[in-house]
């Protein structure tokens, strides 16, 4: 018999490679750990080799896996598209959407066109905002639902996790100074997770500083740092070619990228379809 390739274990597939957790992915599509299990289990078979290698931490992609999980990207935006054309002219709404800003050209560009088509008859409202106060304008009913970045442990209850990622600190690649000293600082705006855990683990390190940028655009942020005039704290996956990781700075807490929704939106059918679109092609 030919083998099949399940288009729910790809999805299951896809959920572990971005989040890089089987418990994170099992959150993700609402299964527990042991189904995610199986179902990776059961591609396996198909693929014909090992998809992952596991940590007690996290897991990564093996030569296999890669090949797959850009092999079946397109497979499942065909997928989904074809279903969203049979059924997407009956879907009518409205979404107030929020983005910080170092995630929105993705989300904006990668992500709402493929929802927008889909569902052509659902009206879209995007916000930038920082994290902490998106999070309260969802919270206050002012957005249906938001994409944040909130310290690890602080989840919301109605938050899903989209990926987890530690930031580091970062410097032009010509930046030689070294980390001691008033260190020259481009700063995030306020409430912004990032720009707290900058100012206050310097702090303790006994370390002091001057601001050179503050700013609530990561393009500002980014090009203060290429620049040379000062170090930042950012995701390891948003560092360009002209950075470097200062390694002298404390490490960094582990922080959780998550879509948040409203609780008067919670069963909004709209916003079900966004937050899937989000769940699958989100990156960093």
């Amino acid at each position: 018999m030919n083998a099949v390739l399940d288009i729910e274990l790809v999805r299951t597939f896809h959920a572990v490679a971005r989040s890089g957790r089987f418990k994170a992915a099992a959150e993700l599509l609402h299964k527990s750990p042991a189904a995610i299990s199986v179902h990776i289990q059961r591609l396996e078979t198909v693929a014909g080799g090992r998809l992952f290698d596991r940590d007690n931490q996290s897991v990564s992609l093996t030569a296999l896996g890669k090949r797959l999980l850009h092999s079946t990207s397109e497979l499942l935006n065909t997928h989904d598209r074809v279903l969203a054309e049979l059924h997407g002219p009956r879907l009518v709404g409205r979404i107030r959407l929020g983005i910080p800003d170092e995630y929105a050209a993705h989300v904006i560009r990668d992500i709402l066109p493929i929802f927008a088509a889909a569902w052509p008859n659902v009206v879209l409202e995007v916000k930038t905002a920082s994290s902490y106060s998106l999070r309260e304008q969802v919270q206050a009913g002012k957005l249906h639902g938001a994409v944040l970045t909130l310290p690890l442990g602080q989840r919301e209850p109605r938050a899903q996790v989209l990926v987890a990622t530690t930031p580091v600190w970062v410097a032009a690649t010509s930046h030689a100074q070294p980390a001691t000293g008033i260190i020259p600082l481009a700063i995030h705006a306020a409430d912004c997770p990032y720009r707290s855990l900058m100012l206050e683990s310097l702090k303790a390190a006994g370390h002091r500083w001057r601001v050179v940028l503050e700013s609530p655009s990561s393009q500002a942020i980014r090009a203060c740092v290429e620049s040379g005039l000062a170090i930042t704290l950012m995701d390891r996956a948003k560092m360009s070619s002209a950075m470097r990781i200062v390694e002298e700075l404390p490490q960094a807490a582990e922080h959780e990228v998550m879509f948040l929704r409203s609780a008067k939106a919670q069963h909004d059918e709209a916003l079900e379809l966004l937050a899937q679109a989000i769940h699958q092609h989100f990156r960093l």
